[in-house]
This record gives structure tokens, sequence and C-alpha cells, in this order.
């Protein structure tokens, strides 16, 4: 399907993984045909956001018809580039590192972990669902070596920037930083910092919204 050339946003960017996942429970659930307004009460949007979003990517649906859901995720998925699969390590083996490296769902979607790394002598040496831990102190030799596109930080702030610099220069163009700080990259690495405490954070304001006298 041609896709559109213009500049996509970044609010429709994050929500494409949403459709991804509505539309993957569908069809754990044999819808095989949806339409805008059944779609966008079900992730709590507007028809007409849901084909504006759409239509940044080109045409999808049929009038009278509706989306074919099967047909929707997967170009979806190829948008996404889950098309493809990713080299992935993940640099700090401690519970948050251990829990990421748990995640089966990881290599269903095409993200393969291939190492983890940390500098505790107890941890090195282990493994976690067959991944080895290994001393990061070998880190920048194994990304260049191994083709790893996707570097996963779950070290303390204070290492994060360092961890960072050594992804870079060994190539890595991808860092999915969980430090609970914020990470720089030059212009030509992606980066997606997760600060959990951020949304916990938002999480809070929301309970306590309506006691708040502003």
């Amino acid at each position: 399907m041609q896709r559109n050339s213009i500049k996509v946003s970044m609010a429709v960017v994050r929500r494409l993984p949403k459709y991804y996942r509505y539309l993957g429970d569908l069809i754990h659930n044999d819808v095989m045909r949806i339409s805008s307004k059944e779609l966008g009460k079900l992730m709590g949007l507007t028809a007409s956001q849901i084909r504006q979003d759409l239509n940044c990517f080109g045409g999808f649906g049929q009038q009278g018809y509706g989306y074919n859901v099967i047909e929707l995720q997967k170009e979806i998925g190829s948008i996404l580039g889950l098309s493809k699969s990713y080299n992935c390590v993940i640099v700090g083996a401690g519970n948050l590192g251990q829990a990421i490296a748990n995640y089966e769902g990881f290599k269903r979607e095409g993200f393969i972990l291939k190492a983890m790394f940390d500098v505790n002598p107890r941890l090195i040496g282990n493994t976690i669902r067959d991944i080895k831990i290994l001393d990061i102190l070998d880190l920048g030799e194994y990304v260049k070596s191994n083709d790893i596109q996707i570097g996963i930080i779950c070290v303390p702030k204070e290492h994060s920037q360092s961890v960072a610099d050594t992804l870079i220069e060994n190539n890595v163009k991808a860092i999915w930083n969980f430090a609970p700080t914020d990470v720089s990259v030059p212009d030509n690495v992606v980066i997606e910092n997760v600060a959990i405490s951020e949304s916990l954070y938002t999480l809070t304001y929301l309970m306590n919204e309506d006691s708040l006298n502003i």
C-alpha cells in the first residue's frame, strides 16, 4: 500500500502501538471486521480521529465495510517496523533488567535479546531465560561484534550516560532508557526515555486532582 509522504506527528506515532494492541485483541476474539466508530469506542477515540490517524499512512478501510482487522494490524505492524527483527542487549541485570528479560512478548515481536551486562560479580555468568549475563567491561566489543541495534539501559542514573556513550560508540542506533534520568544522544540515534516514576506521579496527581484548590 502506498504511504503518504507527509510528516507524521509524534502524537499519532505514539497511538500506533495502541492500535496494534487493540487489533490483536480483536483478532484473538475472532473479530474480523470493524468500523472506525466501533474501534474508536473501544480505544476511547472518535471515529474521525481514527480515520485521520490512519489516513497519515494511506487508505486502509472501505466505505460501508470498515477495516479488515487482520490486514490493518499487519499494515500497522509494518509501519512500526515489526516485520523486521532486532538484536538487543540489556545493560543492568538487576530487578528491572531481569523483569524485562523475562517478558516473553519481545521475541514474539522480533526483538531478539542476545545478552545482558552487569558489574556485579555475583550476577556475571548467570543466565536469565538462557540469556547470559556478561561483564559490562565487554559491552562495547560485544555490541560491535554482534550487530546489536537496540540497547536497553537499566542502570543507576549516575552510570546511564556512560553506558549510552559506549552503546553509541559501537554503532547501536536505538536506546530504550529506563534509568531515572534522560541521556543525551546524537541526532542519528533514536532514544526513548521511560520515566516510570513520572508515570506514577501522574497517576497520583489524577487520584488527588479533586482535592486540589487551584
